[in-house]
């Protein structure tokens, strides 16, 4: 069986780590954090539901001992200070950009085959940021962000349809950012049906305006980022990896021309398997949503930057 380890073990990292135990789809799972105490008193926890729940993964929560996660095959990374109310993705990333280069670097030492998910904010420049950092194949490294995203479209096409959330199919693509995410209302449908057909054109607006900021809406709520849906958006990616699923997820791959884009990792429609992303696949978008890409891309673009411009990475 495949060992993963989650490198952050605050809400999103340790929902991810309860949700991927539950799949039972690997012996082995490793929650790590600087803090001590966290990962370990958290892993103790989820331990002591594996009777009721029937799981035989062995949870492990461990401080700061890298060594711990060796010969991983999958390796999440959420660390990273959370967003707070009013903040947007891209103001986290001076302080995120070390702590994920750091994990990443620390990570990659004891599982040199191992394959990444970003889930730290701002998620495509993390990617971005991982994959240039680190020379890894561009199928090694992949951002979490879009799933997220259509998980949340959907919920948001449910509650206008009136439809149960498994009727309901929707993708967004793009930048994950509350200006740079494109919902594809005009793919969406519930149960074959185009939910354009279904919803008066003011109401399908407003579901894709809600879906643009659920993240700050949630934020707004809760005061700080949400941990249910990103925690099993996640694992639901690790387990099309482990178990060669082969699904597509909208997901930050990178970008080699695809969709007119070079230079950037960004959400596409992407195959997941035991390769990680092993395919971006080519939706035909209209005028409108592929000028949205192009202006999307533009802004992770702009994003990416500074990463330059810092010196945290060089040309």
């Amino acid at each position: 069986m495949s060992k993963v380890t989650v490198i952050g073990a605050g809400n999103v990292g340790a929902t991810c780590a309860n949700a991927i135990a539950h799949m039972k789809i690997c012996s082995e799972l490793v929650l790590l954090d600087i803090k001590e105490g966290l990962s370990e008193g958290k892993a103790i926890d989820m331990m002591q539901t594996a009777k009721m729940y029937g799981f035989d993964t062995r949870i492990k929560g461990v401080t700061n001992d890298y060594a711990a996660t060796r010969n991983s095959d999958v390796i999440i990374i959420t660390s990273g200070i959370p967003r707070k109310p009013g903040m947007t993705r891209e103001e986290l990333i001076g302080v995120n950009a070390g702590i994920v280069n750091g994990v990443v670097g620390n990570a990659l030492k004891y599982s040199p085959k191992a394959i990444f998910i970003i889930i730290s904010n701002p998620m495509d420049t993390m990617t971005y940021l991982t994959l240039k950092a680190t020379g890894l194949p561009k199928n090694r490294v992949i951002g979490m962000g879009g799933q997220l995203d259509s998980n949340r479209f959907c919920f948001y096409l449910s509650q206008a349809l009136k439809a149960a959330p498994s009727d309901v199919e929707g993708i967004v693509i793009g930048g994950h950012g509350d200006t740079t995410m494109i919902p594809l209302i005009s793919k969406a449908t519930c149960k074959s049906m185009p939910v354009t057909k279904l919803l008066r054109k003011a109401v399908a607006e407003k579901v894709v305006a809600d879906t643009m900021v659920g993240g700050a809406t949630l934020t707004k709520l809760l005061g700080t980022s949400a941990w249910y849906a990103p925690g099993a958006s996640c694992a639901a990616m690790v387990k099309s990896i482990l178990l060669d699923e082969k699904k597509v997820f909208p997901c930050c791959c990178y970008l080699e021309g695809e969709y007119g884009q070079d230079d950037l990792c960004i959400g596409v429609p992407a195959v997941i398997g035991k390769r990680g992303c092993e395919k971006i696949l080519k939706y035909d978008l209209n005028k409108e949503e592929q000028a949205a890409f192009a202006k999307s891309a533009a802004a992770v673009k702009n994003v990416n930057n500074v990463l330059y411009e810092s010196k945290i990475l060089t040309r």
